[in-house]
C-alpha cells in the first residue's frame, strides 16, 4: 500500500534516513555515512567541498565545518555507496536534499569515501571580565552553553582563543569558581592547540567523559578593552595601562613609538595620536607594572596585529612608560582627509556646528590628522547626513597650533544646530615634507623639511627670493613676499637637513633644487632661514584687552604686526574687525589708544567699512603703510563676544555670579547647577578649586539681564567658558530666586618671608589665600618658570625690561620659593598668552608682594610676548602650619625660659649682696 503512493513513500524515505561519523578521533568528526533503506553506506565524491562539509555538520548539531576531507581520510568503509557527487550550497537541512546523481546510481571504491570534521560547538565567548577580552570561557553546543575546565586548556589553547575573538595577545590563564556541587553542564573535551591555529575548533581534542570540574577556566587577553588611559586631562590621554592577570597596571615598553600610539588611540575610539609625552605628563604609578614590547606598522588596525612580549616584572626604568595624547577628533561620511567634524566629549562622539567653525580651526585639524591644510569648509550633500549629539563648541585658532585643543575654545551660550548643519571640511590631502615653524600664518616662518621621519632645519648662507618661490609654491601659499634670515630668538635649535639650498625659482619642491647633503652641526648657527608667502599670511588680533574679543586692532603684514590709525574709526569698521575673529558683532569702536599705545608700524589709515565686507583689509583704505597718524591714535574695538566673570555684592572670591556679554553685565541662574559648575566657576576666578552654592541670597538681587541658564561644567573643564549651557538670552531666569551665589573656599597656605640661612628656619612667615594670583608657568618645577599675574579676570605675563635680581627675590620669595638664583628673559620658559600686565618693573628686592613694585602703567607695553620675564628660585621648602606653630612655641618658650634664668640670676645676687650687707664673714 505504501509503494503506491510516492508521496508517502518520499516522505517515508525521508523521515528514515539517517546521517553518522564513523570512525573519528572526536564525536563531531569522521567518515561520512548514510543509512538508506535500513543499510548504511558511504559517499563518494572526489570534488566534496566545505559547503558539502558545512550541511553535514548543520544537520548533526556539530557546529560549523573545519574541513571537509575525501580519500577515506578517517578509513575505508563498507556497504553500498548510497551518494556521489554531491553538490551542495550550504543551507540545505539534509545531505540527500543537495544536488546528487541519485541514491545507490555508482559503485565507488571504498577509498574514495569522504571524511569531514566539525566544530563541535556553535559559539565561544568570554563573560563576566573586566572587559570584552576577559572572563570566563564559554562554548556553546548546540543551545546550551557549557564551562570550560581550568585544568582542559592550556596558555597555547588561550593564544587561540584570543586571536579568534580579535583580543589580541593571551596574557594569561586564571583558575575560576569552584565547581564542586556539579551543577554547571561541563564541556567535555580537553583541548591541545599548537598556538598557530585560526580557530579553536581547528586544534586536537580529547574527549573527557566527566560531569565533574573543580575550577573554570578564565582567560584574560590583551586586546580591545584590555588596555585604558589614565590620569589624563581627557578621556583620549593618559598614562597607558594594561588589564594582566585580572590587575590594571602601568605599560613599561621599551619600544613605545607613535606607530603603535596611534593604533592605540583608533582602537580605543580616540582618533589619531598626536604625540607620546615626556616622563612624569600624567603621574607617577603606584601600583602594578606590567612589562611588554609592541612593534607596530603604520597600516596596523588594531594592538593584536603588533607583536608583543608580556613580562611580569614591578618595576619600570625611567623614561620607558607608556604614555599617549590622543586627537579625540575625527572625519566621518567622507574620506580618511574630508567628511564631517567629529570630536569626542567623555565617551561620546559628536558633530560641530558649522556655524561656529572656519577655516583657521579647519586647517589645525587637517594637520593635525596628518592632511595637509583646509582646501574648504563649505557644506557638501554626501558628507550631512546621520544622527547623534551635536556640540556646540567653537574654536578660535591662529591657524599654527599643533592641535584643535590648543586653541581658545568657547561653548558657553553657543546656540544649537541641526545634524544637517554639522561642520565639514575637505583637507589637502597631502601630509607635507616642508613645513613653517614659528611664524603667524600656516604661510609664513621658518622653514623646516622632514627627512626619514625627522624634522629639521634649513640653512644657507645665500638664502634669496627664489628659493622662497620655491618653498610658497610647494606648500600652496601663493608667491613669496619676503626671504630673510632669522633673529637669534627664533633661530631652529634641532638638526640640519639642508645647507646651501640653490634654486632657480621654477622647481616644484625644495628638494629639486640644488642642495648640499643634510648633516648634523652645531646648534645655534646664524644661517636658519624665513619666508613669507603671499598666501594667508594676513593675520589680525586684539591686544591688551584681558580677552581675544576686546582690545587694540593689530594686523600682521608682511612678518610684521602694526596697528590701525582712528582716523574715521567707528562701528562699521569695528563690526567687520569682530565678524572676522568670530566675536559676534561690534559694542563700541574705541579711539585715542583705548587699549594702549602700540609699537612699530602703521599699517592702515582712514579705514572706511560698508560693515558688509568678509576682511578689513577688503575696506577702502589708504595704501598699507600710509598714514599721518601716531600710536597715541591706535584704534579698538570691543565685541559683543567679549567674556568676564565676576563675583558682586560680597568680597573677591564669594558673592552673586555675573557675567559680562553683549557689552552688559548680567546674572546666572543656579537651575540644575551642581557644586562642580561652582567649584569651576572658583578656579576661573583664580579663588581655589573648590565651592559651595549659597541658598540664603545674602548677596543682593541682580538688576540687569538674566544670561544664562543651565551650566553643566565637567572635570575637564578649566575655564567656565567651555561649559555646556543653554544659549545667550537676557531673559534666562525665571525670578530674581534663581540667581547664583557662590562662596569659593581657596586653601591657605604659608610661605616663609625671611628664612634663617644658617638653620635653615623660618623667622618670619605669611600665610594667604590663593586670590593672591602670582604663579610660574612652564619651569622644571613650582619655583621656575615664567612669570603670570592674575589681574582683571586673566592670566598675564611680565615684560622683561628692566628685569633683574631685585624683581626676580621679590617672586620667589612671594612664592615661597626662597630667594632667586637667576632672573630670566626673552620667554626663557617659552612664550605666554593674553596681556602683558606689567613692564619695567623696579623693585628694590624688600617689597612683600610684585605689585607693590614701581612699575610702568598697564597697557603701556612696548613688547611682545618675545620678552616674557621667568625667574629661577632656590627652591625653599614652604612651611606648614604646625611646623610654623611648633617653631613659634619653640621660640616662646626658649624666649620664657631665658627671662626666668635672668629673674632667678637677679634673685641670687640679690641675696648675695644683702648676705655681704650683715658684716657676717
Amino acid at each position: 500500500m505504501i509503494k503506491l503512493c510516492p508521496f508517502y513513500t518520499l516522505a517515508l524515505s525521508e523521515g528514515t534516513d539517517e546521517l553518522r561519523l564513523s570512525n573519528g578521533i572526536r564525536p563531531c568528526s569522521g567518515r561520512v555515512e548514510v543509512k538508506h533503506e535500513d543499510q548504511w553506506g558511504t559517499v563518494c565524491d572526489g570534488d566534496w567541498t566545505i559547503k558539502d562539509a558545512e550541511v553535514v555538520c548543520k544537520q548533526l548539531q556539530c557546529g560549523f565545518a573545519v574541513n571537509a576531507l575525501n580519500r577515506a581520510p578517517f578509513g575505508e568503509g563498507t556497504g553500498p555507496t548510497w551518494l556521489y557527487r554531491v553538490d551542495c550550497h550550504g543551507n540545505e537541512s539534509a545531505l540527500w536534499n543537495c544536488s546528487h546523481k541519485g541514491w545507490g546510481v555508482f559503485t565507488c571504491p571504498h577509498y574514495f569515501d569522504i571524511g569531514v570534521i566539525c566544530s563541535g560547538f556553535s559559539d565561544m565567548r568570554l563573560t563576566g571580565g573586566d572587559t570584552a577580552c576577559s572572563g570566563h570561557l564559554k562554548i556553546k553546543k548546540e543551545e546550551t552553553w557549557t564551562t570550560v575546565c581550568f585544568s582542559h586548556i592550556d596558555f597555547k589553547t588561550a593564544s587561540v582563543i584570543c586571536n579568534e575573538l580579535k583580543c589580541g595577545q593571551a596574557v594569561d590563564i586564571l583558575r575560576g569558581t569552584y565547581f564542586g556541587d556539579g551543577h554547571e553542564l561541563i564541556w567535555q573535551e580537553e583541548f591541545h592547540c599548537v598556538g598557530n591555529e585560526a580557530h579553536l575548533a581547528d586544534c586536537l581534542r580529547n574527549m573527557h567523559y566527566t560531569n565533574m570540574c573543580s575550577h573554570d577556566a578564565i582567560v584574560v587577553c590583551s586586546g580591545y578593552g584590555g588596555y585604558r588611559l589614565a590620569n589624563g586631562n581627557t578621556m583620549c590621554s593618559g598614562r597607558v595601562e594594561l588589564l594582566h592577570g585580572g590587575t590594571w597596571g602601568a605599560l613599561c615598553d621599551y619600544l613605545w613609538d607613535l606607530p603603535a600610539a596611534n593604533i592605540l588611540c583608533q582602537q580605543l575610539d580616540c582618533g589619531v595620536a598626536l604625540q607620546i609625552p615626556r616622563e612624569g605628563s600624567f603621574g607617577e604609578e603606584n601600583g602594578s607594572v606590567w612589562n611588554a614590547s609592541f612593534s607596530c606598522q603604520k597600516n596596523g588596525s588594531l594592538l593584536r596585529d603588533c607583536p608583543v612580549r608580556a613580562l611580569g616584572l614591578d618595576e619600570c626604568p625611567a623614561g620607558k612608560e607608556a604614555h599617549v595624547v590622543c586627537s579625540g577628533e575625527q572625519l566621518v561620511n567622507g574620506t580618511t582627509c574630508s567628511g564631517i567634524v567629529e570630536i569626542r566629549h567623555g565617551d561620546t562622539w559628536g558633530r560641530l556646528c558649522h556655524s561656529h567653525w572656519n577655516l583657521q580651526a579647519a586647517s589645525v585639524l587637517c594637520h593635525q590628522l596628518n592632511c595637509g591644510y583646509a582646501k574648504s569648509i563649505q557644506m557638501e550633500d554626501g558628507f550631512v547626513d546621520g544622527n547623534g549629539p551635536i556640540w556646540r563648541d567653537a574654536f578660535h585658532c591662529k591657524g599654527t597650533e599643533s592641535c584643535l585643543w590648543d586653541c581658545v575654545r568657547v561653548t558657553l551660550g553657543n546656540p544649537t544646530c541641526s545634524a544637517k548643519e554639522a561642520a565639514t571640511v575637505t583637507c589637502s590631502g597631502l601630509a607635507e615634507s616642508l613645513r613653517f615653524s614659528g611664524g603667524e600664518s600656516r604661510c609664513d616662518g621658518r622653514v623646516e623639511i622632514s627627512l626619514h621621519g625627522v624634522w629639521s632645519r634649513v640653512l644657507d648662507d645665500n638664502w634669496d627670493i627664489r628659493d622662497a618661490h620655491v618653498v610658497c609654491r610647494q606648500l600652496q601659499c601663493g608667491t613669496a613676499e619676503k626671504a630673510h634670515y632669522l633673529p637669534k630668538s627664533e633661530r631652529g635649535m634641532g638638526l640640519v637637513g639642508l645647507r646651501s639650498v640653490q634654486c632657480t625659482g621654477n622647481e616644484t619642491q625644495l628638494m629639486l633644487c640644488n642642495t648640499s647633503h643634510y648633516q648634523t652641526v652645531p646648534t645655534g648657527v646664524s644661517e636658519d632661514v624665513g619666508v613669507i608667502c603671499s598666501g594667508e599670511s594676513l593675520q589680525m588680533r586684539l591686544v591688551n584687552g584681558t580677552n581675544r574679543c576686546a582690545g587694540r586692532v593689530e594686523l600682521y603684514h608682511h612678518g610684521i604686526w602694526g596697528t590701525i590709525c582712528d582716523d574715521n574709526w567707528d562701528l562699521s569698521d569695528a563690526n567687520v574687525v569682530c565678524k572676522q575673529l568670530g566675536c559676534g558683532h561690534a559694542i563700541e569702536a574705541f579711539v585715542s589708544a583705548h587699549y594702549g599705545e602700540g609699537s612699530g608700524q602703521i599699517w592702515l589709515d582712514d579705514v572706511n567699512c560698508t560693515g558688509a565686507e568678509s576682511d578689513l583689509w577688503a575696506c577702502p583704505s589708504r595704501a598699507w603703510g600710509q598714514h599721518n597718524c601716531q600710536h597715541k591714535e591706535d584704534a579698538g574695538v570691543l565685541c559683543s563676544d567679549f567674556l568676564a566673570l565676576r563675583l558682586v555684592n560680597g568680597n573677591d572670591c564669594a558673592g552673586r555670579v555675573e557675567v559680562f556679554y553683549n557689552g552688559t553685565w548680567g546674572s546666572v541662574c543656579s537651575n540644575r547647577m551642581s557644586l562642580l559648575t561652582a567649584a569651576t566657576m572658583c578656579k576661573h576666578l583664580g579663588c581655589g578649586d573648590g565651592g559651595g552654592i549659597d541658598t540664603d541670597f545674602k548677596y543682593g538681587r541682580g538688576s540687569g539681564p538674566t544670561w544664562l541658564d543651565h551650566i553643566e561644567c565637567a572635570e575637564q573643564h578649566s575655564s567656565l567658558w567651555q561649559c555646556q549651557s543653554d544659549p545667550w538670552d537676557p531673559q534666562s531666569c525665571n525670578n530674581r530666586a534663581e540667581e547664583t551665589h557662590i562662596t569659593c573656599t581657596g586653601k591657605p597656605k604659608c610661605i616663609c618671608m625671611w628664612p634663617d640661612m644658617y638653620f635653615n628656619l623660618c623667622i618670619r612667615f605669611l600665610c594667604f589665600s590663593d586670590k593672591e594670583k602670582l604663579r610660574v608657568v612652564g619651569g622644571e618645577d613650582e619655583c621656575s618658570g615664567r612669570v603670570e599675574m592674575w589681574h582683571q579676570g586673566s592670566w598675564g605675563t611680565i615684560c622683561d625690561d628692566t628685569w633683574d635680581m631685585a624683581d626676580a627675590n621679590v617672586v620667589c620669595r612671594q612664592l615661597g620659593c626662597g630667594s632667586a638664583v637667576s632672573a630670566l628673559s626673552e620667554a626663557a620658559f617659552g612664550e605666554g598668552t593674553g596681556p602683558i600686565w606689567l613692564e619695567k618693573v623696579h623693585c628694590k628686592g624688600t617689597e612683600l608682594f610684585l605689585w607693590d613694585c614701581p612699575a610702568k602703567p598697564l597697557f603701556g607695553k612696548n613688547c611682545d610676548h618675545k620678552e616674557d620675564a621667568a625667574v629661577n628660585c632656590s627652591g625653599y621648602t614652604r612651611l606648614s602650619v604646625p611646623v610654623i606653630l611648633c617653631i613659634l612655641l619653640g621660640t616662646l618658650l626658649c624666649l620664657v625660659l631665658a627671662i626666668l634664668a635672668g629673674q632667678i640670676r637677679r634673685a641670687r645676687a640679690q641675696q648675695r649682696g644683702e648676705f655681704l650687707g650683715t658684716g657676717v664673714k
